[in-house]
């Protein structure tokens, strides 16, 4: 019995080891790399450029045309890094003249039903939990981990190493190395445990906190924090990282948690 066989257009460019299974379908303007595995109904469509040892499951579809009424049918790419893992049914836009580009780091596990939108820009060693929504020119920086069914607004900044809370409605830039969650999103503290697992230090992770002592249990307007972060902390490759992060974000950042109760937190 004959094995019903994938659709790949002439032009499309696959490593010789690469596997395409039966049903998915490949567009001209395409790269495939060493190693990689395109599962049966998966889509890979003009534009993309895939690195080496990407699994892309069933009912994926990779560089679609984004969902952008101000897209004019210019030439862009989506760039997915080595050792990405796509499951199904995610979908994922080729960039606009905004960026020309979408582009996923290397070993990252985007998982079901996740959306990232054109012009998107995510780093390496991100996780995308099931159904994550992501809005057009976001950038989600390296290790950073966004949990299920959270939708982010466009243009949005996540900061290395900061994990968000499922089912969060992310309308402002996270900075780095924190955790956050509840309604609206707030600051719910260092991502302490993240750290650790990847190697930081008590002085590392102790300079962190400091830092986020001035900039969110103060009461300080973040210009006025960013002074005192800036005047009062010993340098270090952590400080500079989220001073550069605050001082870049556009959309502003996420508050602190208000500790008074309301009616509301009860119901009422």
């Amino acid at each position: 019995m004959n094995q019903p066989a994938p659709y790949i257009h002439p032009d499309a460019q696959i490593h010789p080891s690469a596997v395409i299974a039966p049903f998915a379908y490949i567009e001209g303007d395409v790269v495939i790399g060493e190693g990689c595995w395109i599962g049966p109904h998966a889509c890979i469509m003009n534009g993309a450029r895939l690195g080496k040892n990407i699994r892309v499951f069933p009912g994926a579809v990779v560089s679609g045309i984004p969902q952008d009424l101000k897209f004019d049918g210019e030439v862009t790419t989506t760039e997915i890094g080595d050792g990405t893992t796509i499951r199904e049914c995610v979908t994922i836009s080729r960039g606009t003249k905004d960026r020309f580009k979408t582009v996923i780091g290397e070993n990252c596990l985007i998982m079901a039903y996740v959306h990232v939108a054109h012009d998107c820009i995510i780093g390496n060693h991100v996780i995308l939990g099931n159904s994550v929504q992501v809005a057009g020119h976001v950038t989600i920086e390296d290790w950073a981990i966004i949990s299920g069914a959270s939708a982010i607004h466009q243009f949005v900044q996540v900061g290395a190493h900061s994990m968000v809370a499922g089912g969060s409605l992310v309308r402002k830039d996270v900075p780095p190395f924190i955790k956050a969650a509840r309604e609206p999103l707030a600051y719910a503290g260092i991502n302490t445990i993240g750290l650790r697992r990847r190697g930081y230090s008590h002085e590392q992770i102790d300079s962190i906190h400091n830092c986020f002592r001035l900039l969110y249990q103060k009461g300080l307007p973040v210009s006025k924090a960013l002074e005192q972060i800036e005047a009062e902390i010993p340098d270090s490759d952590e400080k500079a990282q989220l001073t550069t992060f605050l001082k870049r974000s556009n959309r502003g950042v996420i508050k602190g948690f208000e500790t008074e109760m309301k009616d509301t937190d009860f119901g009422f």
